[in-house]
């Protein structure tokens, strides 16, 4: 099945069997290996994408129900807040093995651009679907505060 996706603000035709989820097709159709394979059940956010900029989950996600949409991800995120993000990212030592880091990124993301001034409790609540197995939920909540202002 001939699909027509927009990835980053280009659009890609990719050949895959209906119902492949959206992360297969990012990193096995286009090669574009920043968005992870976590568990695989939407549990854990490893492969958090944005989709017409809201946090979705590419392992469950069809990719044959996206056309028409715009799809983002770690590779292709921009704006004010994911500049943001970027620059206290390393600064507060989130990253420990780095495994969910493009999910934790993207999430954290779609939270400053909706949200500019997130309490504890709003970091918490957006971050809640993403786990880091260094737990550095600490480290990311401070990141993010910083990275409001």
């Amino acid at each position: 099945m001939t699909t027509t996706l927009n990835i980053n603000g280009k659009d890609e035709t990719v050949d895959a069997a209906p119902g492949t989820p959206l992360l297969w097709v990012l990193r096995d159709h286009l090669k574009m290996t920043g968005t992870k394979f976590g568990c695989g059940v939407a549990q854990c956010g490893a492969c958090t994408v944005h989709v017409d900029g809201t946090p979705t989950r590419s392992c469950i996600t069809a990719h044959d129900t996206l056309e028409g949409a715009k799809v983002t991800t770690i590779e292709g995120v921009t704006g004010s807040a994911a500049d943001a993000i970027r620059e206290v990212w390393v600064k507060n030592d989130v990253p420990q093995c780095g495994y969910c880091q493009s999910g934790q990124i993207m999430a954290a993301t779609a939270l400053l651009a909706e949200n500019s001034n997130p309490s504890d409790e709003d970091i918490d609540a957006a971050m809640s679907g993403n786990i880091c197995r260094c737990a550095t939920y600490m480290s990311i909540r401070r990141a993010i505060k910083e990275a409001a202002g």
